[in-house]
């Protein structure tokens, strides 16, 4: 029969899995770092996944296709289940990163004074309406980069506000909703987007672009991304 059907391109497919979860059938699975297409008959072709996907690779087309079948997908929902199968981010592999030890890197080390001019800055608690967003060049920033990258305040923070967030753990949606209410309300000048290496972290650059695109405003987008050794990696 022909009908919708999602299409992956693996070209643009960086393996990051937020499809894979996203998709409550189970017809998309990660195989040698792509997402791949189970099989048919477990895609209802409405495309759910589509807007989880950071480098847009996924999109509907209709082609000949196998139908739809419900009954094995819940067999297939059942089976993963009581096999305990679960799908695990490249970004969550577990890596033991080796520094200089010793006190006395420690000890001579001068304290640097922080950069924080705001409160709070949780992207879930800032309000659009704060004074501090007033014409301002937004900071919004992975969770994990402030560990990963040691001078972050001097390098990122000073002199913008910030909203901090996670784009594998959070709302996607919710998030590009406060933004564009953000970007909207109080005239941002530009957002830097400062973000991890790891691919699930590419979510927080299409989060600022379609908050940006809802806003209606014309702000531009600049991404930083920085290494789990803790280096700046790009900037564009």
């Amino acid at each position: 029969m022909r009908r919708k059907i999602i299409r992956i391109d693996e070209e643009k497919c960086t393996g990051c899995g937020q499809c894979v979860t996203a998709c409550a059938e189970g017809a998309i699975a990660i195989v040698d770092g792509k997402a791949r297409l189970v099989s048919e008959t477990y895609c209802d072709g409405l495309g759910n996944c589509l807007g989880t996907c950071p480098e847009d690779a996924i999109t509907i087309e209709e082609r000949e296709a196998e139908a739809f079948d419900e009954k094995a997908v819940e067999a297939h929902l059942a089976k993963e289940s009581s096999s305990k199968k679960s799908f695990t981010c490249p970004g969550s592999m577990v890596r033991e990163l080796k520094r200089e030890t010793g006190s006395d890197r420690a000890e001579t080390r001068e304290p640097t004074a922080s950069e924080l001019s705001q409160w709070p800055v949780q992207m879930a608690l800032v309000p659009p309406s704060a004074p501090y967003f007033r014409n301002a060049d937004l900071l919004l920033v992975a969770d994990c980069v402030p560990f990963a990258y040691a001078d972050f305040h001097g390098k990122f923070l000073r002199g913008r506000p910030v909203a901090v967030g996670c784009p594998k753990l959070d709302d996607g949606e919710t998030y590009v909703e406060k933004l564009a209410e953000i970007v909207g309300q109080a005239a941002i000048k530009s957002i830097t987007v400062a973000r991890m290496e790891v691919p699930c972290c590419g979510g927080l650059t299409m989060i600022a672009d379609k908050a940006v695109e809802r806003s209606g405003r014309d702000v531009p987008v600049k991404t930083v991304v920085v290494g789990i050794e803790g280096g700046i990696l790009t900037e564009e």
